[in-house]
């Protein structure tokens, strides 16, 4: 995933926009940007990679070159941005957050009138630099930006950065979010509401989906009305998000107790204690013990001065290393207990095996793993959730294998009602080691969440959302 920041003020806004975006960091790890406008100097903008450094130590050298009262950032996971474009709707700077299934086509698309790209993505177009394209085929931003809404098959929302003003974009189908924050004088637009209190910004507004609203220091109005439907994604709550964030009104730490919570209604098995896998995995562990009042304990350490996430880097190597190097254990808390670990989800599964690996060492008696989400057995096409791995890598996949000899049946297996999602739920278990295996039901997770579930994207477990 990524996220973003945008503020605009009568006064200087660098700092709102560094610290700002800096809120963001939980949801990316690859590359970042920031970009400011005055009249006196134009656009400046600073880009660089976060694979060997934090957001705060890499920009601060920068702020000193950086003035005016407006301004974005951007911690991205994929394409470098914001980029600078220059077209007959003026100068503008662009970010978004964004995933495009169909950018092959996109590109030959323009390619096909002539059109050319500057900007590079690993080898492929910029997605970013795609959408601005796209803006820019339409006669103002409001028709471009229903352009992007039209033409890209995934999720894209957007900020644009011109002379006196924000717009702001969210994605035709809200996937993805952005909220509006205010404090006196300024207006921010950000991915994250955890990005406000800090800096002095209240949660302001919910933009809906394909809303777009102009920000200026004097205030925020909406250029285009929300759509009907929304079908904002469900893992925002289970994974992505910051405890102290909101979507949609809905607290994501509350939400993780609830999910714990349902889990334990349906959980009889018995245990010494309960412990969640760091970030994630800790709200939803609180909610199972509050329910079942099993004692909380931290039979896991996790080492953050030096090591950071273990989902987004994209060797896969480094991935396996950070998983198995961030977590440490505590041995007179593991040895001869039953325990019952709660996570918010099984990829791949290396990391648990991992972790079964170093419980049994430290003399677990029994590892009893609780998943907040059910399997995940389809390939996201809306976020850049799991995008450098193969379907066939999911855990969920890899017991299907094994079980039929190929990927067949796979309704049947995504239903926990079925004989085949029990002997797959069964095999996943066998594959890492652990004495049982419990994913939440759908609906549970659902009701955990608070909204109908034909307002969130569910498409990683039943394949049931669409474009």
């Amino acid at each position: 995933m990524s996220g973003f920041f945008g503020a605009i003020s009568n006064n200087d806004i660098i700092n709102d926009v560094y610290y700002g975006t800096d809120y963001n960091s939980h949801l990316g790890t690859k590359r970042a940007g920031m970009v400011f406008y005055n009249v006196h100097d134009g656009f400046r903008r600073s880009i660089h990679s976060l694979e060997n450094a934090y957001f705060r130590s890499k920009f601060k050298s920068n702020l000193s070159s950086f003035s005016g009262n407006q301004g974005m950032g951007v911690i991205s996971d994929t394409d470098p941005q914001p980029i600078l474009f220059n077209s007959h709707l003026g100068r503008f700077a662009i970010t978004t957050v964004c995933r495009m299934v169909n950018i092959v086509e996109l590109e030959k698309h323009f390619l096909n009138k002539k059109k050319h790209f500057t900007g590079d993505f690993e080898g492929n177009v910029n997605p970013t630099e795609m959408v601005a394209n796209l803006i820019c085929e339409e006669d103002d931003f409001i028709s471009g930006i229903e352009n992007v809404f039209e033409k890209i098959k995934g999720s894209c929302s957007i900020l644009i950065l011109t002379p006196g003003r924000i717009i702001a974009a969210r994605d035709k189908l809200g996937r993805t979010p952005i909220i509006i924050g205010k404090k006196e004088g300024a207006y921010a637009a950000a991915s994250e509401t955890t990005s406000f209190p800090n800096i002095g910004y209240e949660t302001e507004y919910f933009m809906g989906p394909g809303e777009i609203i102009e920000m200026t220091p004097d205030g925020y109005k909406t250029i285009r009305k929300k759509n009907d439907k929304m079908q904002i994604c469900s893992f925002l709550w289970v994974y992505y998000g910051y405890p102290p964030s909101y979507y949609e009104g809905i607290n994501v730490e509350h939400c993780r107790y609830r999910c714990g919570a349902a889990l334990a209604r349906r959980d009889q098995v018995e245990a010494d204690l309960v412990a969640g896998i760091p970030d994630s995995g800790v709200g939803h562990a609180i909610g199972y013990s509050n329910e079942r009042g099993i004692p909380y304990e931290r039979p896991y350490s996790k080492y953050t001065p030096t090591w950071p996430r273990s989902f987004m880097p994209q060797s896969q190597e480094m991935r396996d290393l950070v998983a198995k190097m961030k977590l440490v254990p505590i041995k007179s808390l593991i040895e001869d207990k039953r325990m019952i670990f709660c996570d918010d989800s099984i990829v791949r599964g290396t990391q648990l095996k991992d972790n079964t690996i170093d419980l049994r060492k430290a003399g677990a008696k029994e590892i009893h793993m609780r998943i907040a989400c059910p399997p995940l057995t389809f390939p996201c096409n809306y976020l850049n959730f799991s995008q450098s791995r193969s379907t066939l890598e999911l855990a969920s996949r890899m017991a299907i294998n094994q079980l039929e000899g190929g990927e067949k049946h796979l309704e049947e297996y995504a239903d926990p009602k079925s004989d085949k999602y029990r002997a797959m739920v069964e095999q996943i278990a066998k594959n890492l080691g652990i004495d049982s295996l419990m994913y939440q039901d759908l609906e549970d997770l659902v009701e955990a969440i608070g909204l109908p579930k034909e307002q969130l994207c569910t498409h990683c477990w039943d394949a049931t959302s669409h474009y």
